[in-house]
């Protein structure tokens, strides 16, 4: 029994690297190998059961195309995995203007790519 929704939400997509593998969904479909090119700092190890996980939940289908090993398997998110456009669209605004104010404050001496092309198209009507 969760007490508030954002527990629900949570549940799904809280840690390091879920809402990140996400976000790189929400671009294209990809291959486990992809994701780690764009992700080099996770272990395939954690990759994989971050997927698991979310695959789980019902919010990235995994797709096997191949008869015999080596099977090439795609990851893609579901419908329920494009409805999350919207609060990993909030998250990522929300930390754009926390690094600025980071940044102006002289706390902080780095960047941040403002690119929301992907969840762009999340949020658009299929």
């Amino acid at each position: 029994m969760y007490n508030m929704g954002v527990e629900a939400t949570l549940d799904v997509i809280s840690g390091k690297w879920k809402p990140q593998i996400l976000c790189h969904l929400s671009m294209r479909p990809q291959r486990t190998c992809d994701l780690r090119n764009e992700l080099p700092q996770i272990s395939q190890k954690v990759l994989t059961q971050q997927l698991r996980e979310l695959a789980a939940d019902g919010i990235v289908d995994r797709q096997v195309a191949g008869d015999k090993a080596p099977f090439k398997v795609t990851y893609r998110l579901t419908e329920m995995g494009r409805s999350l456009g919207t609060v990993l669209v909030q998250m990522s605004v929300w930390g754009e203007h926390h690094v600025d104010e980071l940044h102006q404050a002289g706390q902080l001496d780095v960047g941040i790519r403002n690119d929301h092309k992907g969840f762009e198209r999340l949020l658009q009507p299929r």
